[in-house]
Parts: structure tokens; sequence; C-alpha cells
């Protein structure tokens, strides 16, 4: 049985690899919490802050819920 890439190689492109993983200049980093331009509530924008700048600062760009956790406790929350 002939796969797909056998039937029609000169169709496929592999972009995992080889690639620059610098993003061009004025482009910004793909967020996930920092996305919602306006909020009403100030604590929350402080956690998105928070959580932007973990990734920023590790590299990643989506994080676990342990993480998250981690961000939340560092911001003072204790749960009582």
């Amino acid at each position: 049985m002939e796969t797909v890439l056998q039937q029609n190689p000169e169709t496929f492109v592999d972009r995992r690899g080889g690639g620059t993983t610098e993003r061009p200049l004025g482009v910004p980093e793909r967020r996930q919490f920092r996305s919602t331009p306006t909020c009403s509530r100030p604590e929350v924008q402080e956690l998105a802050n928070a959580v932007d700048q973990y990734k920023l600062n590790r590299h990643r760009r989506f994080i676990t819920y342990e993480e998250l956790y981690g961000v939340i406790e560092e911001l003072g929350y204790r749960k009582i």
C-alpha cells in the first residue's frame, strides 16, 4: 500500500525542522492570557501579566495547571 507521501512527495513541506525560532521584528509573541484588551478587574489583569511574564522568562507558550498555581501563589494568594 502506498502512503500519501509516496504518491505525491513534492507537495509535502516539512515546516517543523530547520527553521528559526525567532519572530520578525515588531511582531509580538503570542500570549494565552493577555489577549483581552479591556478588563474591568485589576486582579485579573495582574494575574494575566504574571502568567505572561512567567511564560516569557521560561520560553513557554503554554503552562500546566501546576505552573499556573505556582504563579498564583507567587502573587500572594493562599487557599484558606
